[in-house]
């Protein structure tokens, strides 16, 4: 499929649901490299989760980045998407499921740990539900020790208030956050929040 095709699936749910579509097109390979680069330091047998992979920009980016060492797994909620991404990516172990039940997913295939989690959610899904725990709190669960996240917002949205509670939040969860320069080739413009040291 076309990076023309992946734009228009985007952007029909984009329209159909913009609070639960992390962006209007896929991210470009420059964001890509950026949310993956910490991935060279990863280890020889690394175990990489990705979060809301959608067409599979990072997920390109995540198995060059990894050449066929270690574990990948992917955690999709849509379903036309996590089929589109296990038929693009069959060495990807691909998980039609939400997010917030991770634990549970990694346990199934008898993970406890991983060394990156590679997200591409939209700051919306970082809101617990009423009585839910934070899906930082979720993350910092599974992440080693010594392991990273990475999360992108785009420039114009980052001084939202939205964008700026789960900031703090990030914060909160993480003893050393790094915000990375101005990705200007993507559209629109991003970040790179890269995590580490999990509390």
């Amino acid at each position: 499929m076309s990076s023309w095709a992946d734009t228009g699936l985007f952007l029909r749910e984009f329209v159909r649901d913009p609070l639960h579509t992390a962006a209007v097109a896929p991210s470009s390979p420059a964001l890509a490299a950026a949310m993956t680069a910490p991935l060279l330091a990863s280890g020889p047998h690394p175990v990489i989760v990705e979060l809301g992979p959608g067409t599979g920009s990072f997920t390109r980016a995540i198995q060059q980045r990894i050449g066929g060492r270690g574990r990948h797994v992917a955690v999709e909620l849509h379903p036309g998407w996590a089929q589109l991404l296990q038929e693009r990516h069959p060495d990807v172990d691909v998980v039609r499921g939400d997010v917030r039940e991770l634990a549970a997913i990694l346990a199934d295939r008898g993970v406890t740990r991983v060394d990156a989690v590679v997200s591409g959610l939209p700051w919306v899904a970082y809101t617990p539900a009423p009585g839910g725990r934070p899906l930082h709190a979720v993350i910092t669960d599974v992440l080693a020790p010594t392991g990273v996240f990475t999360q992108f917002a785009y420039t114009w949205s980052r001084w939202a208030p939205p964008a700026r509670r789960q900031l703090g939040d990030l914060r909160a969860h993480f003893g050393d956050v790094v915000i990375s320069p101005t990705v200007w080739r993507n559209m629109p413009p991003a970040v790179v929040y890269e995590a580490r040291r999990p509390r």
